[in-house]
């Protein structure tokens, strides 16, 4: 594996737009679109639950106990940087996110967060798919926001 300078620039530019799409999920609180940018087998660790596995327990006990509550969200595609295998079917993306968060009596707060996903794909050219994220707060960013729609 190789890092971002050596890399073909339409595995970057699959990855940003993946990012983009999460990007337009979480503001939009698509859930549904959201499941179609993961894997059947996608795992991932959590705020709400240690070890999440599949669609269906990300979306019920991470996504859907964070997203609701944040505005704003915004993955920062102009600091990506990732790893591709050789074949150029599996990549790992890096970066930071920004969202706004809130505390419990209603004032916001920065929510700044970084971000890894892993990427497959069967083709070089089909858009990537996450089968495993970890993002976690900066530190000193409060864990829960609190947001009432």
């Amino acid at each position: 594996m190789t890092t971002s300078g050596t890399l073909h620039p339409d595995d970057l530019q699959a990855m940003r737009d993946w990012f983009q799409k999460l990007n337009e999920c979480v503001n939009a609180l698509d859930f549904a679109a959201g499941r179609k940018l993961i894997t059947d087998d996608f795992v991932a660790f959590g705020t709400f639950a240690d070890f999440l596995v599949g669609g269906d327990e990300a979306e019920h006990k991470q996504w859907r106990n964070v997203w609701p509550t944040i505005e704003n969200f915004s993955i920062r595609l102009d600091e990506v940087r990732r790893f591709t295998s050789p074949d150029r079917l599996f990549s790992v993306g890096i970066t930071f996110y920004d969202s706004t968060g809130y505390l419990d009596d209603g004032s916001a707060f920065d929510r700044t967060g970084r971000v890894t996903l892993t990427f497959v794909r069967k083709q070089v050219g089909e858009p990537w798919l996450a089968n495993h994220s970890h993002m976690s707060l900066v530190r000193g960013t409060p864990a829960t926001s609190h947001r009432r729609a």
